[in-house]
């Protein structure tokens, strides 16, 4: 569907999912496009960031974030172009880094904007390498996890945005990287593209073995994302003193109970004392002010090709549901992103 240009629609959140969202759950509208007042700017959407933290705003469960209302617009980061500026930091056709959330247009008066510019080179990169999911992996890798030369790093999701950043960075410092995807496919692409050093597939019924055979000297730094039987794999390999910075639990984002099977709780609280585990949980938005040190340095990454960055893109907003449902099964491979409308 192409984008319209004297309407705006928008998908809102018709109704909270009980387990694993569906189609249902969303409901297009289409409304008048919002009017600019003084001050603020007319913003279209072209690229839509969806992330698995927005199946969290689509429980009521107390969170770090007020959930996303029933009727009201799903959340979401966005890349746009100012089609109407009455505020003076920012002129028409502006490329701007924003949080407009999944429709065609909104109004903002430049509060938590970023300016990109008149012609930034892959704007949508803002939404991932050089956005949230960088900065995520930036930051939790290099302040929580403390990369030392000579370390094993292990990282789920690993060919995602945040799972491939972490892994390269780990690269970089000189670490031992070992990923963990889901499929030979995708196991492949993070050895032989994004330079790990062993990639272990998560569907495999030996997967525990395979991951022990690929940290001989045990994991100083695991990079949570994902939760569930990898961690399960993790745990009993973790070396005296490892650091586990903690952003996303994607295999329970979907659950309506506890997991089944003996309580593992004594387990865990047993091996972070004996063996003086750094558990540290954390949300990015806790960095706000550090996005200064992550962005050039992060740039510079790309430009020269140390972190190298895959995307999927979908076009049209109106199959935004349907790749979000898709990404909590890890049906996608690299950064989701939909493209809304053109560049133009």
């Amino acid at each position: 569907m192409t984008q319209p240009d004297n309407s705006n629609r928008r998908f809102v959140l018709a109704s909270r999912p009980e387990g694993a969202p569906a189609a249902d759950n969303f409901r297009l509208e289409q409304t008048e496009i919002p009017q600019p007042a003084d001050g603020e700017v007319l913003l279209r959407s072209v690229y839509l960031s969806l992330d698995p933290y927005m199946r969290g705003r689509m429980s009521d469960a107390p969170s770090y974030a007020e959930p996303v209302a029933v009727d009201d617009v799903m959340c979401g980061a966005t890349v746009c172009r100012v089609v109407e500026s009455r505020n003076e930091h920012f002129g028409k056709g502006d490329w701007v880094l924003a949080y407009t959330g999944w429709q065609d247009y909104a109004v903002s008066d430049g509060s938590g904007l970023m300016n990109l510019g008149p012609s930034p080179q892959n704007p949508s990169y803002a939404l991932g390498v050089l956005g949230m999911p960088g900065f995520t992996a930036y930051m939790g890798l290099l302040d929580i996890g403390e990369p030392k030369e000579g370390e094993t790093l292990v990282v789920a999701a690993a060919t995602g945005p945040v799972g491939a950043t972490v892994g390269q960075i780990a690269r970089i410092r000189g670490c031992r990287a070992v990923g963990v995807a889901g499929g030979a496919e995708k196991c492949r692409y993070a050895v032989e593209e994004l330079g790990f050093d062993a990639c272990i597939d998560h569907y495999a019924d030996d997967f525990a073995e395979q991951l022990a055979a690929a940290c001989p000297d045990g994991i100083d730094i695991y990079f949570e994302n994902v939760g569930g039987k990898v961690f399960d794999g993790v745990l009993p390999l973790l070396n005296t003193f490892a650091r586990i910075p903690l952003c996303g639990l994607v295999s329970q984002y979907n659950a309506t109970s506890l997991p089944k099977g003996p309580d593992r709780l004594g387990l865990l609280m047993g091996q972070a004392l004996i063996k003086r585990l750094k558990i540290q949980g954390f949300i990015i938005f806790d960095y706000e002010k550090r996005f200064g040190e992550f962005f050039p340095q992060m740039s510079d990454w790309v430009a020269d090709g140390q972190i190298k960055y895959r995307e999927e893109i979908v076009d049209g907003l109106e199959n935004a549901p349907e790749a979000f449902i898709g990404m909590l099964e890890g049906k996608n491979f690299g950064k989701l992103v939909i493209r809304v409308g053109d560049d133009g």
